[in-house]
């Protein structure tokens, strides 16, 4: 008799479950376009791994740098807590050896409303400045510099743009930047509405460039989408609890990159409009200088995420024109839209010619541009070897260095996906990943990460990544930026290869030789070409000294063209060390 009611419970429940099917999930109010991961598929074979002639060796605890970035991650996925940090190497007090900038996050909570900023009050939002001592290891500077900063920031840019011997600091932020002039004594003094700065929007990368070769340097900034914490409220990703996703850029509309132009008597001016740089849309995220047309003058490269990438060519009277679509490389070579993030420029391939490489997410592989001449480009990521390497990669900094001395550009990536949720949605792809590096073979790219170092086997939320010879002994070597995690500073344990340092100082043109076109003539006759700028990678400034690396030769002579017209050749310097060499 007892069998009824529990036939009756049990038909009940089945009853209550299939109701329960077919009643929809709730969903927010407003949903937003996610990352499509169906599309993405293991490849069938993993480019091979091969020995590295160089290898480097993780030393962050040994610098006593004590600095962790802070994201401030929320539940809500804000877009701007996966995109920090950045990084930048700058000598403050001309000691000759290198300091290191870091920018940080702020305070954000779910309640965070339009107009209201981020605060960045607690000492643990505060930005870096790490000044290097002369055993090697870093003490905080940044309280006594007065480099805490406001808001949430992201990138930072390194230039003398007062002319008066010492590198300057421009830190950009959720709504705004920051101009900061370096007053010759370990302190900073915030001087962008002194100077006539005002700017809105999401800024990201920025650099010290001179635009008109008037010798003063004017800054170009990279801005992203146009965001606030109202409309960055949508929901991504799938419903289940821990499943919600950061949005896909195309949720947000596009906005328009920055030109500041100094003026005679030290004040900028926005000429943004007049320049024409403001009639092209996009969703930037790094920037590069180079003279891509071998005109004299400094073109701008402008990484785009899901978006058209942006080459504008320089006309020399202030005014530029966004030539990326008939060069070749507005789009990837099937004409698709990829997400570029960090980028940076180099003649790879020695032919004289300045090629440009972007990072971009996983499957997407790291868009690879040769310059063939006559401002066209071929897109060679397939036939070089990167596509390969880099097809499960998610990069952001990334920069063109020789990495062994051996005469040859190599390429060192810093990787992480944007998506902290992405091992959840796919089985393959890694959010935290190692960083690559691709040795330049003259007839392709290597993968020789494996054999470089140990840290080439460590995850990481890599960001921003700065390139620079810290220890002064002739090889480069890296700080990486990670977002919501400590630094890594990579030491390169060198070669038996030569080298020599320049640092240029410019006397009518850039302080440090901005925009000069570089040629260096090995004894063997390899010719190397090079466009003086510390900018490119992602949200960071690297050393602004020029590391060239020889192989087994020596220097025969190196030529200086300066932007403002003077060629000069330094005959047979002495090679394994640093030069200083003035504009005369």
């Amino acid at each position: 008799m007892k069998s009824v009611p529990i036939l009756l419970a049990l038909a009940l429940a089945v009853a209550s479950l299939a109701l329960r099917a077919q009643t929809p999930t709730p969903t927010p109010e407003t949903t937003g376009k996610s990352y499509d991961l169906t599309e993405i598929k293991r490849p069938l074979t993993s480019a091979p791994q091969y020995p590295s002639p160089v290898n480097f060796t993780d030393v962050s605890g040994q610098t006593k740098i004590g600095f962790r970035h802070m994201a401030s991650q929320t539940s809500l996925k804000f877009l701007p807590e996966t995109m920090g940090g950045g990084v930048a190497l700058i000598d403050v007090d001309n000691d000759g050896l290198l300091d290191i900038f870091f920018t940080n996050g702020a305070s954000i909570d779910e309640k965070m409303a339009t107009g209201v900023n981020p605060v960045k009050s607690d000492e643990r939002y505060w930005d870096r400045l790490y000044r290097q001592m002369p055993d090697g290891s870093f003490t905080d500077m940044t309280q006594a510099a007065g480099l805490k900063g406001t808001g949430y920031s992201f990138g930072v840019a390194v230039g003398d743009f007062d002319r008066d011997g010492f590198a300057d600091v421009l830190v950009t932020r959720l709504g705004g930047v920051s101009l900061y002039r370096n007053r010759r004594d370990g302190t900073f003094e915030e001087v962008t509405a002194k100077l006539g700065i005002k700017i809105d929007g999401w800024p990201t990368s920025a650099g010290f460039f001179d635009a008109d070769g008037d010798g003063r340097l004017d800054i170009f900034i990279a801005r992203y989408v146009d965001w606030n914490f109202a409309i960055g409220r949508i929901f991504c990703g799938d419903m289940r609890p821990g499943y919600r996703a950061y949005c896909h850029p195309d949720n947000f509309k596009p906005s328009t990159n920055v030109l500041l132009h100094q003026k005679p008597d030290g004040s900028f001016e926005d000429a943004s409009v007049k320049s024409k740089i403001a009639d092209s849309k996009g969703k930037a995220l790094g920037v590069a200088f180079g003279d891509f047309d071998d005109d004299g003058r400094t073109d701008i490269f402008v990484a785009n995420d899901n978006y058209e990438q942006q080459l504008f060519r320089n006309n020399g009277d202030l005014t530029f024109e966004n030539v990326a679509l008939p060069a070749g490389v507005a789009y990837d070579e099937r004409g698709r839209r990829f997400a570029g993030m960090g980028i940076d420029i180099a003649d790879y391939d020695l032919d004289g010619r300045q090629d440009v490489v972007i990072t971009a997410l996983s499957n997407e592989t790291y868009p690879l541009y040769r310059n063939v001449g006559d401002l066209a480009f071929d897109y060679v990521t397939q036939t070089s070897g990167v596509a390969q390497i880099s097809i499960l990669g998610a990069g952001w900094g990334i920069k063109w260095v020789d990495a062994d001395n051996d005469g040859r550009r190599d390429l060192f990536v810093a990787q992480s996906h944007v998506l902290d949720t992405i091992e959840k949605t796919t089985t393959f792809l890694k959010y935290r990943q190692p960083p690559l590096l691709m040795r330049n073979t003259e007839k392709g790219f290597q993968n020789v990460s494996v054999a470089a170092g140990e840290v080439f086997q460590k995850d990481l939320s890599a960001r921003g990544m700065a390139a620079g010879d810290l220890d002064n002994d002739g090889d480069v070597d890296f700080v990486i930026a990670q977002t919501d995690g400590a630094p890594v500073i990579l030491k390169n344990n060198g070669t038996k290869n030569h080298w020599i340092g320049l640092a240029l100082r410019g006397d009518k043109s850039g302080p440090n030789g901005e925009g000069a076109r570089v040629i260096v003539v090995g004894s063997d006759n390899r010719r190397q070409i090079f466009d003086i700028s510390n900018a490119g990678s992602y949200l960071a400034a690297s050393d602004p000294r020029l590391l060239v690396g020889l192989g087994a030769a020596t220097v025969k002579t190196v030529e200086i063209h300066w932007p403002s017209g003077k060629v000069q050749t330094v005959d047979s310097p002495r090679t394994d060390a640093y030069a200083v060499v003035k504009e005369k």
